[in-house]
């Protein structure tokens, strides 16, 4: 299904009924990435997974793709299906635009998770990463997203998650180069929204790996101190959904349903 939004499509699925729980997808991801996931929320739960500017059947929407920006792509759909309220769950990047939802409609979130994300902006390092990426992006995005991919799980799950990786690249591989680096610049000048953790009425729980090849562990656990927010520790790196799968789902489901 689509939603128009500034003269695009905007993508997305909607599955199940009763409490309505939004999945917001990574960079270098898109929708397909909750298809083990989903499933298993419908069966309480109302389901909808949204393609991000840039990324899946959703086009591009300019040279940046801010937090903002796609946040306001997320409220047009939800007030499309006439969603007061919603869980929403959001993956790294995904989590970056939960999170400038959140401040923006605050009673608009039931709860909030933030898996393998972070409230902090990016530091001066991380920005001139990210300008490098760009370049890399520019000279040859498959290298790149092919390297970039497989550098989110932990070494050791390179090879035991070998095909699966596979697939993962696959995908990312159908991001257009126009919606990587907007997608890029966006995040690059994102605000810290810790803010936003410490003052929120909403539940809130952030999935941390110990191994986390994107995250700093520290930086990412300082965030919940002196806070409500329900911590799940995993002791690999950024892709939860799969490195952890089985308890990644178990936790998540308890936190929809039972927290």
């Amino acid at each position: 299904m689509t939603q128009t939004f500034k003269g695009i499509d905007l993508f997305y699925t909607d599955q199940g009924k009763g409490n309505p729980v939004v999945l917001l997808h990574g960079f270098l991801e898109n929708s397909t990435m909750w298809n083990d996931l989903a499933p298993e929320i419908s069966k309480k739960n109302r389901v909808i997974c949204i393609d991000l500017l840039g990324h899946g059947k959703t086009p591009c929407l300019g040279y940046v793709h801010s937090m903002e920006l796609m946040a306001e792509a997320v409220e047009v759909i939800l007030n499309h299906l006439k969603i007061k309220e919603s869980t929403i769950i959001g993956h790294s990047m995904g989590g970056y635009v939960a999170l400038a939802f959140a401040e923006k409609n605050p009673k608009r979130v039931k709860k909030l998770c933030l898996m393998n994300s972070t409230a902090l902006a990016d530091t001066e390092e991380k920005m001139q990463n990210r300008d490098r990426a760009v370049v890399a992006v520019k000279q040859n995005h498959k290298i790149f997203v092919r390297i970039a991919i497989k550098n989110l799980f932990r070494p050791k799950n390179r090879i035991l998650f070998n095909e699966k990786i596979k697939e993962v690249i696959q995908s990312a591989l159908e991001t257009p180069l126009q919606g990587i680096i907007a997608a890029l610049e966006g995040m690059k000048i994102r605000e810290n929204r810790e803010h936003v953790l410490q003052s929120s009425s909403f539940k809130k729980m952030m999935i941390i790996s110990k191994r986390d090849p994107a995250l700093d562990y520290e930086s990412t656990i300082a965030q919940t101190k002196n806070t409500d927010i329900k911590i799940v520790e995993f002791p690999d790196g950024h892709m939860s959904h799969i490195e952890n799968k089985d308890k990644f789902i178990l936790h998540i489901m308890h936190f929809i349903d039972f927290i």
